[in-house]
């Protein structure tokens, strides 16, 4: 887990404009086979989170997770990792509104786009809808953020929203609780309420 969390790093180096050989030649050393490009880090934790519950060792088997720090480096990435850099096989998971960004990045690369799986708005969302507004509450309690979840309910932009709405928003309001709650609302479904475009993507891992 170590050597793919150093090769993600050098790939993230190399898409900033470093030197490209040590992804290279860490992809090599650890049989990187497959690249799941995601648009962020609370993606990366439920990914990662549905893994661990399905007993999958994604390192192990040769896939990296890549977080891109948004749809629009998509492109960078792809070419990099996909046919025209490491011809490594390209997967990943995008919101809706940034599917054209995947599509438009996996063409360039000349990259098959099968395996990109979409959510209707985001994961969170998914998750949410998945989950039950009821129990991402119950959840919330659980992890402390009852009293933060109670006074962004009192804030009068907030009020008259769907319950759904009001979640989504609340997760997104501090820095790493989306991430936070990328994993926490994976490990709280039950095998049958997985989303389909999570479940969909690390089946065709």
């Amino acid at each position: 887990m170590a050597e793919m969390r150093a090769f993600r790093d050098a790939v993230s180096g190399w898409a900033s404009g470093g030197p490209g050989g040590p992804a290279s030649d860490l992809a090599v050393r650890l049989g990187v086979r497959t690249a799941v490009l995601l648009e962020g880090l609370s993606d990366l934790a439920a990914v990662e989170a549905l893994a661990a519950l399905r007993g999958r060792d994604l390192a192990a088997e040769g896939v990296c997770v890549v977080p891109m720090g948004g749809a629009m480096s998509v492109g960078r990435y792809a070419g990099l990792l996909g046919p025209p850099g490491l011809g490594l096989r390209l997967a990943g998971l995008c919101d809706e509104r940034e599917q054209r960004f995947f599509d438009r990045g996996l063409q360039r690369a000349r990259a098959p786009r099968r395996d990109i799986f979409v959510c209707a708005a985001d994961l969170e969302d998914e998750l949410i809808r998945a989950l039950g507004t009821a129990r991402v509450e119950e959840v919330v309690r659980t992890e402390g953020d009852l009293r933060p979840w109670q006074t962004f309910l009192h804030q009068p932009a907030h009020h008259g929203r769907p319950r759904q709405q009001q979640l989504r928003r609340f997760l997104g309001t501090k820095k790493g609780r989306k991430i936070r709650y990328g994993r926490l609302l994976v490990e709280a479904l039950a095998p049958e309420q997985v989303p389909a475009p999570l479940g969909d993507l690390l089946t065709s891992l």
